[in-house]
């Protein structure tokens, strides 16, 4: 199963930051110790014609060319800088590499990304450009002019913040289901309104959590009965893990497990090829969403041998 990564392009934060950029290496070495059945890739950057489909030209331009204001720049949450403008570009390319391998075979990771802060013409919450809202485009735009028909596409974000970007450049398009299953209380505290939210309370654990996601995998399939998607963006949260700083929530190791099981299950079954992003993960302990994440990516090889 191929996967793409982006740590070597790292941002210039200054001391303190809470980002928690060294996951990103952290995995990125573990995958091949413990997920041996896993190719790692490099990714390519998204180009400014890529990242237009999603976001606004004069947005693209001003983050490349360091013009956003001070205000819009603390909404990200990173400090401008060349570095930062190369690693986002990265991160979308990634997922336009992955979803193009798992429409080809059927499951492929990008072990960043998930960055569904991002609106048409802002960013947000640590997410410059939105990785799945650029590839779904292109994906649709590839799929119609080799195959000429509609490829339909289906988003079940598990982050436990709400994927607002996502839901803001979808809002008014019916050929994209964006599903977010997240923490109620928690950021963004202005939510958009997605095809289907599903708010959770803080203190959510396992049983709870399981049950909500079983409900929600449902109603997205009752809503293509008709037709299917035809690609499925899997955004893998590390978040909803007990042991994270920001997510509110208290699904143990096993249930974060099980979850990535019933969403590659669900889609596996169906045929839809499935792409995995990573999403959010502040650990009190930063080898604890490693570990998570490394869970995500063993039942994401488990369906990808099925295919």
């Amino acid at each position: 199963m191929l996967a793409f990564h982006t740590d070597q392009f790292t941002l210039p934060l200054p001391p303190g930051h809470r980002f928690p950029q060294e996951k990103y290496r952290r995995l990125r070495q573990r995958v091949p110790v413990e997920v041996p059945e896993i190719e790692l890739c490099v990714a390519p950057a998204a180009t400014d014609g890529e990242l237009a489909l999603a976001h606004t030209p004069g947005y693209v331009t001003d983050v490349a060319e360091g013009l956003l204001d001070a205000a819009r720049q603390r909404e990200i949450g990173f400090p401008w800088s060349p570095e930062m403008v190369e690693r986002s570009r990265r991160s979308v390319g990634a997922t336009i590499a992955a979803a193009r391998t798992a429409l080809a075979q059927g499951v492929a990771a990008n072990l960043a990304g998930g960055t569904h802060h991002a609106g048409a013409a802002q960013g947000g919450g640590f997410c410059v450009f939105n990785d799945i809202a650029v590839a779904a485009r292109l994906m649709q735009a590839e799929w119609g002019r080799h195959h000429r028909s509609l490829l339909r596409v289906a988003v079940i974000d598990l982050d436990v913040h709400q994927g607002n970007g996502t839901a803001a450049i979808f809002r008014d398009d019916p050929t994209v289901f964006t599903l977010s299953l997240h923490g109620e209380k928690n950021f963004p505290f202005r939510k958009e309104a997605s095809d289907l939210d599903v708010a959770l309370p803080d203190g959510c654990a396992d049983a709870e959590y399981l049950d909500a996601l079983d409900g929600a995998l449902g109603r997205l399939w009752a809503h293509h009965a008709d037709a299917l998607p035809g690609l499925v963006f899997y955004l893998a949260g590390a978040d909803a893990h007990e042991g994270d700083r920001l997510g509110r929530l208290k699904l143990t190791a096993a249930g974060m497990a099980e979850r990535d099981r019933r969403v590659f299950a669900a889609a596996r079954e169906r045929r839809i090829p499935a792409v995995l992003t990573m999403g959010g993960g502040y650990g009190r302990v930063i080898d604890d969403t490693v570990s998570v994440q490394i869970g995500t990516l063993r039942e994401a090889v488990g369906s990808f041998r099925c295919w």
